[in-house]
């Protein structure tokens, strides 16, 4: 009965590497999105899309694995900011440093991307001088 066992579950991870090794490889999602966020203006004849950064610290973000995707999700959704970076760490996989880079358009309120980042559970984040 054992070795039946061994044999399905043997069986289910070869399924699982083919299928792995055999995917179309897909582009990400964040950089289809920001791509077309960005497109729009870039028709206006004369306009100049230009973005601004600054750093924002997010005491509550403590892992790289679902809290930062989640904080980037949440900046990113905004249809004023073009990008979030996580900044570099001292260990890879670890969060030392819990800050990001918010690259945004013009119109931005960082009143607002912070509050929107309190009610994704991340209160008291700040701007970096």
């Amino acid at each position: 009965m054992r070795a039946m066992a061994y044999v399905a579950a043997l069986l289910a991870a070869a399924a699982i590497m083919f299928f792995i090794v055999n995917a179309p490889e897909q582009p990400d999602a964040p950089e289809s999105a920001v791509a077309s966020s960005v497109a729009p203006e870039s028709d206006v004849e004369g306009a100049e899309v230009t973005a601004t950064s600054l750093t924002l610290n997010v005491p509550d973000m403590h892992c790289p694995f679902a809290c930062y995707p989640n904080v980037k999700k949440t900046l990113e959704s905004r249809e004023d900011v073009v990008s979030v970076e996580l900044v570099p760490q001292k260990e890879e996989g670890v969060i030392d440093t819990p800050q990001v880079v918010v690259k945004y358009k013009d119109g931005f309120v960082v009143d607002q991307a912070i509050a929107q980042l309190g009610k994704a559970g991340f209160g008291g984040s700040t701007v970096v001088q």
